[in-house]
């Protein structure tokens, strides 16, 4: 199944006001990340390198040390095991995430929508 019609799957919120969906191959991870208006996604870290790009609204973004204003557009990386946190500003926000390899924990929501060489 190369193609996933996004409408298909069920948001899942993994925290107040943050709501993702996760399709995924064997190492590789798509995040379509939703947020309300001041949703905190708080600091945390993970082993898994994570790039993404804001589609829509303002979000503060800490990576490390470092804390910027991102608007539509723009792109991000995040080394493994680095802290990073985000907040969102001015109205929904909505982020394309991308994982390597696969957060183990957002799979295990979406199990159902694998589409792994096995299927």
């Amino acid at each position: 199944m190369p193609f996933i019609d996004l409408n298909e799957i069920q948001p899942i919120e993994i925290m107040p006001g943050i709501r993702i969906r996760t399709p995924h191959l064997n190492q590789l991870m798509l995040s379509y990340l939703e947020m309300q208006e001041g949703a905190v996604v708080p600091p945390h870290s993970h082993p898994h390198e994570q790039g993404g790009i804001l589609l829509k609204g303002k979000l503060e973004l800490t990576i490390g040390d470092e804390v910027r204003v991102v608007e539509p557009g723009s792109l991000f990386l995040i080394p493994s095991n680095v802290p990073h946190k985000a907040v969102a500003l001015g109205g929904p926000v909505v982020v394309l995430d991308v994982f390597s390899p696969i957060r183990e924990d957002y799979a295990a929501l979406f199990n159902k929508y694998i589409p792994t060489k096995e299927s």
